[in-house]
């Protein structure tokens, strides 16, 4: 009798619900169609190539960022930690014979895997830092990766004494630049490994105990720690891998981009909570898959690029940018009220 009367009481879901929650994707997609209509090299190989290598970058960072946002946190952080792995990456990558000046002489012309090492364990350390003050001082994580992206972006600007850093070894800016030939599309090599790490989160996520406590975590914390979930343990590995996934992205950003400044990745942290959360995993924690993922920051970067194409000043893109941003988290909260 209970499950009837639960049954009448519960409400369905009707195709006006299906349109609003849905609207972002739909009307951005709509631009894409106008768009393409209307500009003429808005489907060129070589807008296509550009969008995949912007795409790589924004994926692998909201990647990071979908720990923290599953767990019902957040990771004000992401923007920075990409920015200072980038001008770490770019000090140690910069050809000694530089005519603008070399930053850091003692380890100019590092080998590539120095470089990368070393942006991993700056990254690593910024997230264990953020994960051990959530989870050990129990600091809320908007406050302490507010904190921390504050901190970072002043040690950037220490470190990169304020200047850009350009000529990086030309193997890496060619491996940035170029990818593998399908046909008459270039594939960037940024796709594919984008799409590697997306392929391991996949696994991570859905099959591995690392998941499954993480989404018990969001679900609901109290009831993880009762079914012996080491909760401080998960968040603080959460933030972690975090933190080695933006120091890939900033890795990678350096490397198609050519240079390194400590504006590198300002922004990116909202970028990537907006994307995420039009892919589906919610603010309120417990929900969110890769694939999804992929597909928001897939619609987020078409957004960019059609705003781009049409004429739209930087300024209003960013108006635009900051509108969806607000109406992604909005409809997010309407869809998980719904639920309750």
């Amino acid at each position: 009798m209970t499950e009837k009367v639960k049954n009448v009481i519960k409400p369905k879901r009707s195709f006006m619900d299906w349109m609003i929650e849905n609207a972002l994707i739909m009307v951005i997609i709509l631009m894409v169609i106008y768009t393409a209509y209307s500009a003429n090299n808005f489907l060129s190989f070589h807008n296509l190539k550009n969008i995949l290598a912007n795409v790589s970058v924004r994926f692998i960072i909201a990647l990071g960022i979908s720990g923290p946002l599953i767990t019902r946190g957040t990771d004000l952080s992401a923007g920075r930690i990409v920015g200072i792995t980038a001008v770490v990456t770019a000090v140690f990558l910069q050809r000694p014979d530089a005519s603008s000046g070399i930053m850091y002489p003692a380890i100019a012309g590092s080998p590539i895997i120095v470089a990368l090492l070393a942006a991993l364990a700056v990254g690593l350390f910024f997230g264990c830092i953020n994960g051990l003050v959530i989870s050990k001082l129990y600091v809320p994580p908007f406050i302490a990766t507010l904190g921390t992206q504050i901190a970072i972006y002043g040690l950037n600007m220490i470190l990169s004494k304020n200047a850009p850093i350009g000529s990086l070894n030309q193997d890496f800016t060619k491996f940035g630049a170029l990818g593998f030939r399908v046909g008459e599309i270039q594939i960037p090599y940024l796709t594919f490994i984008a799409l590697t790490m997306g392929i391991f989160m996949y696994i991570l996520y859905r099959y591995t105990v690392y998941g499954k406590q993480m989404y018990a975590i969001g679900g609901n914390e109290l009831a993880a720690e009762v079914s012996g979930v080491n909760t401080s343990r998960s968040k603080l590995t959460i933030y972690c891998l975090a933190g080695l996934l933006y120091a890939l992205a900033g890795f990678l950003l350096t490397a198609k981009t050519g240079s390194a400044a400590v504006t590198a990745g300002t922004g990116y942290e909202l970028e990537a909570i907006a994307a995420a959360t039009i892919g589906g995993v919610s603010t309120a924690g417990g929900v969110g898959s890769v694939t999804g993922i992929l597909i928001g920051v897939l619609v987020f970067e078409l957004l960019k690029t059609c705003l781009q194409f049409l004429g739209i000043t930087p300024e209003m893109t960013n108006v635009f940018q900051g509108i969806v941003i607000v109406a992604a988290v909005a409809l997010d909260i309407r869809k998980t009220m719904r639920k309750k």
